[in-house]
């Protein structure tokens, strides 16, 4: 049975070429690979590969853009499959994230097929379905992108669908916002805040249930995707999310719980709080997007049962236990990136305003 293989990893691909394979996911899925025997792995990314991975035998690094199809070629020859990870995040410029996301994947695409890949796994998010009115949120839910980074993500998957045909297989993986070891970005906003003992506002009351995902358990779904030999099953579109999760508030407690100071974390009225945010990201004085916090207030939660049924798939860690796992990664590594800001998850947001708010908690 399918759901037996998936555990055997031997049915991996020889040669899988990640994009994006210094961000957060492309080194944790690196990471995942080298330890499950796939013989060669690839990363293209604009970032330089700067982990310990990178002078490992069975990997191959270049320093390049999707965009730039004479280095997409080159990648492809002798490929057996490849992960798109690559992406323009919410902070960058709306043309950058549609030259990226949408022009970006296109190319990958049409490269991957035209060298004859056989399987191509695209990661989605969960922000194709907008702010959705009904819990939870299934494969086939009306898609409504909010803001640029959601818009193209829908375009992106569109354009997939019509070249998945013959023997190249696409299958569109949409996870919910994951954690774990080298993630920072808005969520090193929440850590930051923890370490220096403040408490954390929550926008709303926080009895809200909004899931999360491990990284490591995403990992793993995109081995499934990448193993199975189901083909039908591999021509899918699937959430990924953890199965046990709480309230924000409960979830978010932990991390202030393990900082050891006696924080909470604090409601705040969402009716005052988002425009204030709308605002504050108008004028360029706050890190957080739309899609961020006019979520957080509400349940965010999709269903896993596709993904569970089609390959055998089973997340091993909870909202508490991903978060908990990266927070003591955070603080193992603060030293590495402190003072550096960004916009990708490699890096902490600059926390703009939000870093004077800090003091009132």
């Amino acid at each position: 049975m399918e759901k037996e293989c998936t555990r055997k990893w031997s049915a991996l691909p020889r040669v899988v070429l990640v994009t994006g394979g210094s961000g957060f996911l492309g080194i944790n899925l690196i990471r995942w690979l080298l330890a499950h025997g796939v013989r060669e792995i690839r990363s293209l990314d604009l970032v330089p590969f700067d982990y310990p991975e990178r002078s490992h035998a069975r990997v191959r690094t270049v320093v390049g853009d999707v965009r730039d199809r004479v280095a997409i070629r080159g990648l492809m020859e002798g490929c057996d499959a490849v992960v798109h990870c690559a992406a323009a995040l919410p902070l960058c410029s709306a043309s950058e994230i549609r030259s990226t996301d949408v022009d970006g994947t296109r190319i990958v695409a049409e490269k991957a097929l035209a060298a004859g890949v056989s399987r191509f796994v695209y990661i989605s998010s969960t922000a194709v379905y907008g702010i959705p009115e009904h819990h939870p949120i299934v494969e086939t839910d009306r898609l409504e992108g909010v803001g640029p980074y959601g818009e193209s993500k829908i375009e992106a998957e569109k354009i997939l669908r019509t070249l998945d045909s013959g023997a190249f297989a696409v299958c569109i993986l949409r996870p919910k916002s994951f954690v774990g070891p080298e993630r920072l970005g808005v969520f090193a906003l929440l850590y930051d805040w923890a370490f220096t003992g403040h408490a954390f506002p929550m926008i709303g009351s926080g009895k809200n249930r909004y899931q999360l995902l491990d990284v490591e358990d995403l990992c793993e779904a995109i081995g499934c995707v990448l193993a199975s030999s189901d083909i039908q099953a591999v021509r899918g579109t699937y959430n990924v999310g953890a199965i046990s999760f709480a309230t924000m508030r409960e979830d978010w407690q932990a991390v202030l719980d393990a900082a050891g100071f006696g924080k909470h974390v604090v409601a705040t009225p969402a009716w005052l709080v988002i425009p204030l945010l709308r605002l504050l990201e108008w004028t360029h004085l706050s890190p957080l997007y739309r899609w961020v916090y006019e979520t957080a207030p509400q349940d965010s939660f999709v269903s896993v049962e596709r993904l569970c049924r089609a390959f055998g798939w089973s997340p091993r860690f909870s909202n508490r236990d991903a978060l908990l796992r990266n927070y003591a990664w955070y603080v193992a590594n603060r030293e590495r990136f402190c003072g550096q800001s960004g916009k990708t998850h490699r890096v902490p947001w600059k926390q703009g305003i939000l870093a004077l708010i800090k003091r009132l908690f």
